[in-house]
């Protein structure tokens, strides 16, 4: 049963600011462990890999790898975290600014037209990942450096820097009981429907959430996707049998 909307003002407000407070994520301690473990890692060896093979005369790593790194060891299941969505987002957005800042001088427009294409693209792609956004706007406002690099700084380091850290994720996550790359391949058998006949509560999924890896979903949207598909579900039976 919806809840009826706040009727007046005071109470629009009060709730507005009681969302400003988020809810403690449900994961496990052994979950952030192993996030915080793995994107050390995974950073060590990527900038000390990238510094060797690329010598002190170059720009060997970008700072929105730490961002990648929270992806890849702390939620390594969402769709934003997986190898093509950090390999694919992060090159095709440093390549779109590299592209931009070649044709437009004015910094602040360059970086809103260099977000707005680099998103557009790794929606289209199927590479979606936030951090793009971060390396399409340090190609733009990295100065003189980034700037004589041009293509070049999508290649090294950032494409480097990126399929390094993809590698060692996928070494990482699995080593740890993690599947990763996380979506199941064509061939593998696919999680049955389940018939509930009882109803599941926030706390049953607050705890069902506690025992695996972190999802990037609340329990209280959950539950209204539960509600939603249960819905459907039901108009799917009614209209087969009508």
């Amino acid at each position: 049963m919806k809840q009826q909307p706040p009727s007046s003002r005071k109470e629009k407000l009060t709730l507005f600011l009681g969302r400003l407070w988020p809810h403690p994520l449900a994961v496990a301690r052994k979950q952030i462990l192993l996030a915080s473990l793995g994107a050390g890692i995974g950073l060590a060896i990527t900038s000390l890999f990238s510094h060797w093979l690329l010598g002190e005369v170059n720009l060997w790593f970008v700072a929105p790898m730490g961002a990648s790194a929270v992806l890849l060891f702390g939620v390594p299941n969402s769709p934003l975290a997986q190898p093509w969505s950090v390999v694919g987002g992060n090159f095709i957005s440093a390549l779109t600014g590299v592209t931009v800042s070649m044709w437009i001088s004015n910094p602040a427009v360059a970086c809103g037209v260099a977000a707005c294409l680099a998103i557009a693209l790794m929606f289209q792609l199927r590479c979606l990942h936030p951090p793009g956004g971060a390396v399409a706007l340090t190609v733009i406002l990295g100065g003189a450096t980034t700037h004589q690099a041009g293509y070049l700084f999508a290649f090294t380091p950032v494409l480097l820097n990126s399929v390094s850290l993809a590698l060692l994720a996928i070494v990482f996550n699995n080593l740890a009981g993690r599947r990763y790359p996380h979506p199941l391949a064509a061939t593998e058998a696919k999680p049955q429907p389940v018939a509930m006949d009882v109803p599941i509560t926030r706390h049953d999924l607050h705890e069902a959430l506690m025992k695996g890896q972190l999802l990037d979903i609340d329990e209280d949207d959950l539950q209204e996707l539960l509600q939603q598909a249960e819905q459907i579900a039901v108009r799917r039976q009614l209209s087969r049998a009508g």
